[in-house]
């Protein structure tokens, strides 16, 4: 009987962990990999480290505008610091605001870079 009943829970194991295993497989999202030098999407930049974090981060809205950070610590600081906000571009030394620069990675470390416009970006990787 003991035998029996264990047969049985090896089975409803195995048939739970193979439905969770294809239903991952079927929703798993493809990950563009990006390096230095390439426009990263603003949704996955944490606006407070500067860093190119690789997946879609936290919503902050302030003004109208959306910025992004990577945990509740960030949420707070965006809207209280103009630092977590706003960057200066590299090519024109112009303040500019961080939710509607083109970011691109700056380094192998996944930091970012603003700029106010693609000519900036460009003219700063070069390209």
């Amino acid at each position: 009987m003991k035998n029996i009943l264990l047969g049985i829970l090896a089975f409803i194991a195995v048939f739970l962990v193979s439905c969770n295993n294809s239903k991952a497989e079927n929703t798993q999202i493809a990950v563009a990999k990006f390096t230095t030098g390439d426009i990263v999407p603003n949704d996955q930049v944490c606006m407070v480290n500067n860093a190119y974090m690789g997946k879609k981060q936290l919503e902050v809205k302030h003004d109208g505008k959306t910025y992004y950070g990577c945990c509740e610590n960030c949420k707070l600081r965006i809207p209280q610091e103009e630092n977590a906000r706003m960057a200066y571009d590299p090519i024109s030394h112009q303040l500019i605001d961080k939710a509607t620069a083109i970011i691109a990675i700056s380094d192998k470390n996944d930091n970012v870079v603003y700029f106010e416009n693609k000519a900036n970006y460009e003219a700063f990787f070069n390209k």
